[in-house]
């Protein structure tokens, strides 16, 4: 099974990390108010960042990587990312 790593921008502009097997549905757990308790009080607006290929494992660990960068060290992540399909 494929796991991905995700980053959501919230609608205060706020970052949001996590992993999932499936995008679309943990997005819409998210909009309902499922799950993380990060979104109580806020709504997710759209990925920013994906990241695929991943076991159970290694999401894990680059979760926790990407949870520990500051804020702009996140947007350069994803700036590169987007960089990378132009």
């Amino acid at each position: 099974m494929s796991w991905f790593v995700y980053i959501i921008e919230s609608d205060d502009g706020s970052l949001y990390t996590g992993i999932t097997t499936d995008l679309q549905r943990r997005f819409k757990q998210h909009s309902i108010g499922v799950g993380a308790k990060y979104f109580n009080g806020r709504s997710p607006v759209k990925f920013v960042y994906t990241e695929g290929d991943h076991d159970r494992s290694s999401a894990s660990v680059r979760e926790f990587e990407i949870k520990k960068l500051s804020r702009l060290e996140k947007k350069q992540l994803i700036q590169r990312k987007l960089l990378e399909y132009q």
